[in-house]
């Protein structure tokens, strides 16, 4: 194997028993992550890598931080911006790596940044705040802002809102930073749609609904006012009916797009999915335990070979992925994490 992975994993720092940011060297061959150091981060909620690999950006209570990924691995803080809202749950970048979107739960709010060349943060370019009403439910009963991607196209910026069950379609204005909503995408009531991810040619997305625990399949075709899209398949997270303390929580595509995952709260599993690359369409291979509590986050290795299972119950646990048995096969050691949040897995060198 020519060269290494990070792993780059985000916790929440109030209570003092992680410092935000957690970075190991993984060892694929023993299965294992190996501690490096921790980075000053306060409430790390969530984080991305930069589509090149040469940054990582990480929610913060102070708005978004941005490192630089040197070549050992190791992290050097560039600079931190303000949000002007309420600590985020998620963000994500523009394909060129020139602005970075944050989405806000605790305020449903959704912000727009620029990236500066050099790839820090810099200023605010956009923000809208959701308005609406969703159930008397709990979780969604007012604008709860959960993931936020640009489209393959590039014309548009599609804003999951899993406490008004609706994903709100932005036109975006790549010269100037700003959006301005066209459509809106309606999910079933109380079905929380939480992420969303798309496949690399633009035709299809995938939704994740977290009350629901469904996946909904869409296809999509780019338009000159708003995209065309159609819901083509729904399917269960699970291979069984879910009870009522089994919550979605995350999704993420194979690096060859031929396979899907999500991992499920509660229920502590991880389903896998094969994708026909044609028609858009999941079939479950399996939905499997994952030997630890509350997977918030999956990350799928870059060799598509090898899973780690974030769990916020306080572990990570590390498997090989079998296709051909539609197995996941456990390393015979997890590490323990003080209520870990994301994962972000890089190959460096």
């Amino acid at each position: 194997m020519t060269g290494k992975y990070m792993a780059y994993v985000g916790s929440y720092s109030y209570t003092g028993k992680a410092k935000g940011i957690t970075v190991y060297d993984v060892d694929v061959e023993k299965g294992k992550f190996i501690y490096r150091c921790e980075v000053e981060v306060d409430n790390s909620s969530y984080l991305t890598v930069s589509r090149d690999k040469k940054m990582l950006y990480s929610i913060a209570d102070e708005g978004v931080v941005s490192f630089r990924i040197l070549q050992n691995g190791s992290l050097s803080r560039v600079n931190s911006a303000n949000i002007k809202g309420m600590r985020g749950c998620q963000i994500s970048t523009s394909p060129e790596n020139d602005y970075i979107f944050v989405s806000g739960y605790h305020d449903g709010k959704v912000t727009v940044l620029r990236l500066n060349p050099d790839g820090s943060v810099g200023h605010i370019t956009d923000g809208v705040f959701h308005k609406g009403l969703g159930s008397v439910a709990e979780r969604n009963f007012r604008p709860h802002v959960s993931c936020s991607r640009m489209t393959p196209d590039k014309k548009f910026l599609m804003v999951a809102d899993l406490g008004i069950d609706q994903v709100k379609v932005y036109r975006f204005d790549r010269g100037e930073g700003r959006i301005a909503q066209v459509d809106t995408i309606r999910s079933e009531l109380e079905s929380a749609p939480r992420h969303f991810v798309f496949s690399s040619d633009g035709k299809f997305f995938y939704l994740l609904h977290e009350l629901k625990n469904v996946i909904d399949v869409y296809s999509y075709q780019t338009g000159d006012r708003t995209p065309q899209v159609e819901k083509v398949q729904t399917i269960a997270t699970t291979g069984d009916d879910p009870n009522q303390l089994t919550a979605a929580c995350a999704i993420r595509l194979s690096p060859d797009e031929n396979y899907l995952f999500c991992s499920n709260a509660g229920d502590n599993s991880v389903s896998m999915y094969e994708r026909d690359t044609e028609t858009g369409m999941l079939t479950l291979k399996f939905c499997l335990p994952i030997s630890g509590e509350y997977p918030k986050d999956i990350a799928i290795f870059p060799d598509g070979q090898h899973l780690a299972a974030i769990n916020h119950g306080g572990n990570i646990s590390f498997f090989h992925i079998d296709y051909e048995k539609g197995l996941l096969v456990m390393s015979d050691r997890s590490v323990a994490v003080n209520e870990p949040n994301c994962c972000e897995i890089v190959k460096i060198g």
